[in-house]
């Protein structure tokens, strides 16, 4: 007979691998929490800032970000009763009848999935008409602004209380704050979507048909609207900056704005004119009454050139005005680089002027 028992020594090297196995496991398990939580906290920063529809502004956009939560919540209920039972039933050591299969696979199955997602659906029914509010007589009197969705960017005009259009801008809306406003949609070329995720849901923009949106910040801020609907090679550089005023801070605004003068600088309005830029541009006070392209009144204060394609100082505007299509596949102003670079800075400083 022979002893199949190991020594202390010859044990060790299989203690030891055991020991280290154990560790490596440990720091394996360390590593896979780490990146959950990496994980996590990455999606948890998603649902914040000027874009997330789950940092709301407005009251539409919290109804909205209530329902996906109520919707997630409701989703982790029936994922994590399946997994339970998963587990639950791996770890019977006795075996079930067809009766016993048939009842769990009834109520948890059939039963309990059913009465949770019909419960979301009528949450979710009763919950629509506050996230659309539908259009009638009170609406009508509300603050009215046109924007019409363009290749590629977004002409914005502010109506007085008369209906008719007091003045025009572009790529930016400002909006009071605590006042609901009604967005005319339109669109002359094909069709785009208007969106601005932290006040609301987003609306189709139609060639031929006029769509109605309203919409009311809650508080103020700098935010970012996108249209949400592919137009063209250029489509993401279709995004608009949404600011939301204090009521007084608003009203200053629309007058200063009404009552605009872009002649204040004279050599470069010149060379503006001189050029051809007035054929497609409108500049308030000036002789620039071009309607093909966005009205540059106020052009310096908005933050971005080529709707989000640059940051808006001199030197990005210039580039922009030597060859647009470069920075813009597909955008019709024509390119500019014939001209002598001393007039292209002279221009682009005369628009980063106009505030």
């Amino acid at each position: 007979m022979t002893d199949d028992r190991l020594t202390g020594s010859e044990c060790w090297p299989i203690r030891s691998r055991l020991f280290i196995g154990r560790i490596t496991d440990r720091a394996d398990a360390r590593s896979f929490y780490r990146a959950g939580l990496m994980l996590a906290a990455s999606l948890l920063c998603s649902c914040s800032g000027p874009q997330s529809a789950l940092d709301p502004a407005g009251p539409e956009a919290e109804d909205v970000a209530i329902l996906f939560f109520t919707m997630v919540v409701g989703g982790a209920l029936i994922w994590c009763s399946v997994v339970g039972i998963l587990f639950y039933a791996s770890r019977k050591k006795h075996a079930y009848d067809a009766g016993q299969a048939s009842r769990i696979i009834l109520w948890c199955g059939v039963v309990f999935p059913t009465i949770v997602l019909g419960a979301l659906l009528s949450y979710a029914v009763w919950l629509m008409p506050n996230i659309r509010p539908g259009f009638g007589e009170a609406n009508a009197r509300l603050r009215t602004i046109d924007v019409a969705g363009e290749q590629f960017w977004w002409r914005v005009r502010y109506q007085n209380a008369e209906g008719s259009a007091a003045f025009e801008t572009a790529n930016e809306v400002r909006v009071p704050v605590g006042e609901r406003v009604l967005f005319k949609l339109t669109s002359p070329d094909v069709i785009h979507s208007f969106w601005i995720p932290v006040l609301g849901g987003k609306m189709d923009v139609i060639p031929g048909r006029e769509n109605h949106l309203t919409l009311m910040a809650e508080k103020p801020g700098t935010y970012r609207g996108v249209c949400a609907e592919f137009c063209g090679p250029s489509h993401a550089f279709m995004a608009f900056t949404v600011v939301a005023m204090e009521p007084g801070a608003f009203e200053d605004w629309t007058k200063a704005r009404a009552s605009f003068d872009g002649a204040r600088d004279a050599e470069g309005l010149a060379l503006f004119l001189k050029h051809g830029c007035s054929a497609c541009h409108a500049i308030s006070g000036t002789e620039a009454r071009g309607t093909i392209g966005p009205d540059l009144s106020g052009f310096g204060e908005r933050g971005s050139v080529g709707v989000g394609a640059l940051v808006n100082t001199q030197e990005d505007i210039a580039r922009f005005i030597r060859n647009p299509s470069e920075i813009k596949p597909g955008a019709r102003m024509p390119h500019f680089s014939m001209l002598p670079e001393t007039d292209i800075q002279r221009i682009a400083a005369y628009l980063k002027g106009l505030q």
